[in-house]
């Protein structure tokens, strides 16, 4: 399982010019769903998720976390992110579980979130999406689980 974070001051995705899921100061998450993930590891990056700290505390160091500071998540399925891209042009999507046994764990995933506590807002699986973002700092981060996300 792979997410990049972003800090974002506001960010909304829209599906065919409607707003499905918006938030205020918080975390955007394109999240990455890998053939070899499981429900408990959907549990674990929400774990990992709500605790980054990615935001500054007053010395202005990156101390705070999303879940200490009540922010909120956009979470955003993006099978892209596992697109191997080491050989040829175009990417392959091996690594990436099929939509079908990737929604359970993406639903997993936000409902982890929404038990530890962070107000979830979401996009719409396996549809054409715009994202809007405000970066805020700018802060993006790679976020992966240790084990490979490899098909082979």
């Amino acid at each position: 399982m792979i997410a990049v974070v972003q800090r974002v001051q506001q960010a909304r995705v829209r599906v065919a010019g409607e707003t499905v899921g918006e938030i205020g100061p918080g975390l955007l998450v394109l999240l990455g769903i890998a053939r070899t993930d499981t429900l408990e590891r959907a549990g674990e990056m929400a774990h990992k998720l709500a605790h980054l700290r990615c935001f500054e505390d007053a010395a202005g160091k990156l101390n705070l976390s999303a879940l200490e500071l009540g922010r909120e998540i956009l979470l955003v399925s993006q099978f892209t992110l596992l697109g191997d891209t080491r050989r040829g042009r175009r990417p392959s999507f091996e690594a990436a579980m099929p939509p079908e046994e990737a929604l359970p764990i993406y639903a997993a995933a936000r409902a982890a979130l929404e038990q530890l506590g962070l107000r979830v807002a979401t996009g719409r699986f396996r549809a054409e999406m715009a994202v809007e973002l405000v970066n805020d700092g700018p802060v993006t981060l790679l976020v992966e689980l240790p084990g490979r996300i490899d098909a082979s």
